[in-house]
């Protein structure tokens, strides 16, 4: 599995918690990947869209007739959050071989996010 992730990261122009605001002023897509359950625990992420990560595919794939309206121009910022930073690295590597050349995702997750947020 580390084989794995090393390689889905290297394609990867990953996004540090403290730029994740920046790259949503610009334009980016974040979609936050995270089960209901750690979404209650936690909290939300402000102004990401929600997708389960059963149907994340689907939802962004430029040829996809279920894709997110918001999902239809490929060279959009595309930037995955999961919790901890691990499933959005597979997840934005999978994007990517969909056509979504400019998909990544958020280095250490919510989490990292969180608590970047909590040392303020």
């Amino acid at each position: 599995m580390d084989q794995l992730l090393l390689e889905s990261r290297a394609g990867l122009e990953r996004v540090h918690p403290s730029d994740l605001e920046r790259e949503m002023a610009a334009g980016a897509l974040v979609i936050d990947t995270r089960p209901v359950d750690q979404r209650d625990r936690d909290g939300d992420l402000p102004g990401a869209v929600v997708i389960d990560r059963n149907v994340l595919e689907w939802r962004l794939d430029p040829s996809s007739p279920h894709r997110i309206p918001t999902a239809g121009d490929p060279a959009r910022r595309i930037v995955v959050v999961c919790n901890e930073g691990y499933s959005s690295s597979l997840a934005a590597h999978t994007l990517q071989r969909l056509g979504l050349s400019r998909a990544t995702d958020l280095i250490g997750g919510f989490q990292a996010w969180a608590a970047l947020r909590a040392d303020s």
